[in-house]
């Protein structure tokens, strides 16, 4: 079935919050672990509407249903990183536009060049170019809504359960947007199912990879998809990306997890992130777009 598009935009909205009790998390605040957790969900969060400048000088911006959600795709991450700041706040930690302005300027000239790249190659490469950024939306979106799932499964703080549940609403509609655009892009172009499983071997990395540091990315991935529920949960995103046309058998979030020494292939490959060299090719493919 396709994504209701009138329907997401007449009906999306900020997280209500408005019963959620913050000072909870002063009486019974959340274990170290949690709120470093929590920390780098809403930096990654906080961060999304700098992904609209890469997008939209793809063909992307001339598609209608594309930018309609968009909009509203971007106005719920925004307050999905605003009620996770409260969390934050709540216990005394550093929040608000200095630390975003910080993770923003720390990208450095590969953020500056990102658009510049992305507007060269997919404009060379046309509508197909458009598949690979759904496919990526919709693996970092299956990812962002298992690491929520993860979290709840650590600490059973009430409060925290009643937010983030809300959260994962929302985040339900951005994976069926994302899921759908990529399924039916892939399923008609030949080209466009070639180009995305490249890029994806080549480039895609686990959400927030992208602009964190790589000593914060490793902690939550072991803190949240560490043990036998956190393989499972890898293994379950690697079988919805087989599902996608022409995606079958590329095990790509297993094989990104081991690298940090988490997950089904881990055994005997906690080496890191891989480093790549750098060049014009590499500086498209590793944007904090892809690489959310």
């Amino acid at each position: 079935m396709s994504f209701d598009i009138v329907n997401y935009s007449t009906t999306a909205r900020r997280v209500v919050d408005d019963d959620v009790d913050y000072s909870a998390f002063q009486r019974t605040p959340l274990p170290e672990a949690a709120l470093r957790a929590v920390q780098y969900m809403s930096d990654v969060e906080s961060h999304t509407i700098c992904y609209l400048r890469d997008l939209l000088v793809t063909p992307s911006h001339q598609d209608p249903e594309i930018t309609t959600f968009l909009t509203m795709w971007v106005y719920e991450e925004f307050w999905h990183g605003e009620v996770l700041d409260k969390v934050l706040a709540a216990h005394g930690r550093n929040v608000g536009p200095d630390r975003i302005r910080r993770i923003r300027l720390a990208q450095g000239r590969g953020d500056r060049l990102s658009p510049i790249y992305q507007a060269v190659a997919a404009n060379l490469i046309g509508d197909d170019f458009i598949a690979v950024h759904m496919t990526f939306g919709a693996i970092n979106e299956w990812s962002t809504y298992a690491g929520y799932s993860r979290l709840l499964a650590q600490t059973d703080h009430p409060e925290l359960i009643k937010l983030v549940g809300r959260i994962q609403r929302q985040e339900t509609r951005h994976v069926a947007f994302y899921a759908s655009q990529a399924r039916e892009r892939l399923q008609r172009s030949r080209a466009a199912r070639l180009l995305t499983r490249a890029v994806l071997r080549m480039a895609w990395t686990p959400v927030g990879s992208g602009i964190m540091p790589g000593a914060e990315t490793e902690f939550l991935l072991r803190y949240l998809m560490g043990g036998t529920d956190g393989t499972r949960m890898i293994r379950q995103i690697d079988e919805k990306i087989d599902r996608l046309p022409g995606l079958a058998g590329m095990h790509l979030v297993s094989r990104a997890a081991a690298g940090y020494g988490v997950g089904p292939d881990a055994a005997g490959r906690a080496t890191g992130p891989v480093q790549r060299a750098g060049s014009m090719l590499w500086s498209l493919l590793r944007c904090p777009l892809l690489n959310r």
